[in-house]
């Protein structure tokens, strides 16, 4: 890495008061950050956050747009690596299950979900809207590539088939962290082959 491309230190700087947000948003929700807090975890002071964030909700704005970059990179990435098709899919799910385990302590983007579902159309309700139907729409791809390649059948209501796998993937979660990962999986993974085979050729 060459100097053109080092970031700045107020970059630097940013990205370092994100990374303990997100860390501090994990275990309390967004709504939970402290700026007070945040500020005394990053050795800084209230002013010197403020510097960096307008107001607290665009520090929650960031925190989530990093929530969801560092999904993206996780599950994503690695799982269009596969061939088109169920192996695809299935290699998302498979890697969203070991996010699941990862983050069975606290998941910025599913505690997003509860936090604003029903509060008014505010600009935080917003991104976490685009972000779960971006989501959506990642599934739904993957569906219709796996009835391209002849690996689900044809004719099948695709919404409501991402509408159950990302059911599916909620419950891993939900369970995870209360009743222990090993036995969440093992039931999501039950009912996920299930489903495969209810829509397969």
């Amino acid at each position: 890495m060459n100097a053109a491309t080092l970031p700045s230190k107020g970059a630097a700087t940013r990205e370092l008061i994100i990374d303990h947000a997100y860390e501090l948003a994990r275990q309390d929700g967004l709504e939970g950050l402290s700026i007070g807090a945040l500020a005394l975890g990053v050795g800084m002071s209230k002013s010197g956050v403020f510097a960096h964030f307008g107001s607290r909700e665009d520090l929650q704005l960031a925190v989530l747009d990093a929530a969801t970059k560092r999904f993206v990179e996780f599950v994503l990435l690695p799982a269009v690596r596969q061939p088109r098709g169920l192996q695809r899919l299935r290699a998302m799910l498979e890697r969203w299950t070991e996010w699941g385990r990862i983050h069975q302590s606290g998941c910025v983007l599913i505690s997003a979900v509860a936090e604003y579902d029903g509060r008014d159309d505010s600009p935080m309700r917003q991104r976490v809207k685009e972000q779960q139907s971006g989501w959506r729409r990642e599934i739904v791809r993957a569906i219709d590539q796996a009835i391209d390649a002849g690996d689900l059948r044809s004719g099948i209501d695709t919404d409501q088939f991402a509408f159950e796998l990302y059911s599916l993937m909620l419950g891993l979660h939900h369970d995870a962290s209360l009743f222990g990962f090993e036995q969440a999986r093992r039931h999501a993974w039950a009912a996920l082959d299930r489903l495969f085979t209810s829509y397969q050729p």
